[in-house]
């Protein structure tokens, strides 16, 4: 633990950081939920909010009580110690004036540093729970989302984004997420689609979404936490965070309109979830890349996002066969996946301060995926040893609300 002067510390910084803290929050608590819920059908969407908040809460104890340590203290190559457990290091003494700061944002108190860091981690855990929705048991989710975010998240995040990390000492450049978070989480959400298998009528009946008015406000929402996600990841409320922030509003834009376009053409109509869809596939491409491109390049990364995200969850979807529910490996899997080997072909050197290559972006995506395969497997085989995964049959068929939570949506 470091302590340094209170006069030391940056209150713009600190203040911009602890807004985007906030942002990002509000990108989980309502906007997954609301994105999520409004895609479910009307019989599943108490469960589905319910799972989105429940995940929230967990994670947010996980990361206070080991995650954060685990990630960000500085230790091995692969993971951090335990001396920041319990956020032990999160030390404020006025009688003195000091207060403990982070090594890697010396300038920022670490209790605004460890708050922003467990927004990213809550969002990348409750990312999953759109791959699992309509089927999976109400008390395997929880214990999922303490074991993964433990286990498989705050290793990969020690390994990206914490200076002694393997992957950092590589080069490999992710500015805010898109091994660390969208790489991560989409992979995991695919292995548990495949292990939990397709739900009752999957291919045979329509599966109607509950509200589209629902899941725009929450696209929406997480529209407007990102910019906290991505400008807020430059620790500083400087001129790479303005950039950031607008790069990720023309990347945002350029996927939603390179999604509707192409469903436009294949479909020969242009659809309302294409295009929320697409400013999503927008946002997570730009997120390794946000600090790094100049605004021209964001464009294309957006059309490029937007068009490869299409592809993710309709050609590759079929073809991988598993039923991940709301597209997370589509989305968030393949536009992570495209995002950080994009960063390498675009990024800027004068701005990234070095030279980023195809190739270590290909070995951070697949070492990430690997781990995180890997990694959930074997979370879920410990949860199955325990409990079972899945809910029978009549409690699918009736729906999760009442079958689990003993309530409805009216």
């Amino acid at each position: 633990m470091e302590l340094v002067p209170l006069t030391a510390i940056d209150k713009a910084d600190t203040a911009w950081v602890m807004t985007s803290a906030a942002l990002v929050l509000l990108m989980t608590l309502p906007g997954i939920a609301l994105f999520y819920a409004g895609l479910v059908r009307r019989k599943n969407v108490v469960n589905t909010m319910a799972a989105v908040f429940a995940v929230a809460c967990i994670v947010a104890l996980t990361w206070f009580g080991i995650g954060y340590s685990l990630a960000f203290a500085a230790d091995s190559p692969w993971l951090g110690n335990l001396s920041r457990a319990w956020f032990a290091s999160l030390h404020f003494d006025a009688k003195r004036n000091v207060l403990a700061v982070s090594h890697l944002a010396p300038h920022l108190p670490e209790a605004a540093y460890a708050l922003f860091q467990a927004a990213f981690a809550i969002i990348t855990t409750s990312l999953i729970v759109g791959a699992v929705v309509e089927r999976m048991r109400f008390a395997a989710v929880l214990l999922f989302a303490a074991l993964w975010s433990v286990l498989v998240y705050a290793p990969v995040a020690h390994w990206v984004w914490e200076g002694g990390g393997w992957l950092n000492q590589l080069g490999a450049l992710d500015f805010a997420g898109g091994a660390v978070v969208h790489v991560n989480a989409g992979v995991a959400a695919l292995v548990c689609a495949c292990v939990l298998g397709k739900r009752h009528g999957y291919g045979a009946e329509a599966f109607e979404p509950h509200s589209l008015g629902w899941t725009a406000m929450g696209t929406a929402l997480l529209l407007f936490g990102w910019f906290g996600f991505n400008a807020g990841s430059a620790l500083s409320a400087d001129g790479r965070a303005a950039l950031a922030f607008v790069v990720t509003l023309v990347a945002a834009a350029a996927g939603g309109l390179s999604w509707m376009l192409m469903e436009w053409f294949k479909r020969g109509a242009p659809t309302l979830l294409g295009l929320l869809s697409g400013m999503v596939g927008g946002l997570v491409a730009i997120t390794p890349a946000a600090g790094f491109v100049q605004v021209s390049s964001a464009l294309w990364i957006g059309l490029i996002a937007g068009a490869v995200c299409y592809w993710g969850a309709t050609w590759l979807k079929r073809r991988l066969g598993a039923d991940d529910s709301l597209d997370v490996f589509g989305v968030h899997g393949v536009g992570g996946i495209a995002g950080s080997l994009l960063t390498a072909v675009f990024a800027d050197p004068l701005m990234a301060g070095t030279g980023a290559t195809v190739l270590n972006q290909l070995v951070a995506v697949l070492a990430v995926a690997a781990y995180s395969a890997v990694g959930t497997l074997l979370v879920l085989a410990l949860i199955r040893l325990l409990m079972p995964l899945r809910v029978g049959s009549a409690q699918e068929r009736e729906g999760l609300d009442i079958s689990l939570h003993l309530e409805r949506q009216h």
